[in-house]
């Protein structure tokens, strides 16, 4: 996919909280990802209210559309975008919450531990 095919900004269907986007650009620095690699975020089945999010390191596919937010590389498989439209990623560091949690305005229902939804 060429550089100018990848979205900007606000046309992403998630957003990073600075905290989330800290945390994901030292992983990065810290991990030897391949190039080419990017945040894979997207949706899957299962989980107590019944969709789980996903959120690692991957590669593009081709049913992905490229996003760049805070300058990093995002992939969202093009079926997962609705389900993950306005989501905020944010990171938590503390003694009562650790790791990164999801914020999604489409969620009518959600778990106790924030890791499953339901549309």
């Amino acid at each position: 996919m060429a550089v100018a095919d990848v979205k900007k900004g606000p046309s992403a269907p998630i957003d990073l909280s600075n905290r989330a986007a800290d945390a994901i650009r030292k992983i990065m620095q810290t991990k030897d990802l391949p190039d080419g690699y990017g945040l894979r975020v997207g949706v899957r089945g299962g989980g107590c209210s019944g969709m789980s999010y996903i959120l690692g390191f991957d590669r593009l596919r081709d049913e992905d559309k490229a996003y760049e937010v805070d300058g990093i590389p995002i992939y969202v498989d093009k079926r997962h975008g609705l389900y993950l439209m306005g989501t905020t990623v944010d990171y938590h560091d503390g003694l009562n919450a650790r790791g990164f949690t999801f914020e999604n305005p489409n969620a009518t229902e959600t778990c106790g531990c924030g890791s499953s939804f339901a549309a």
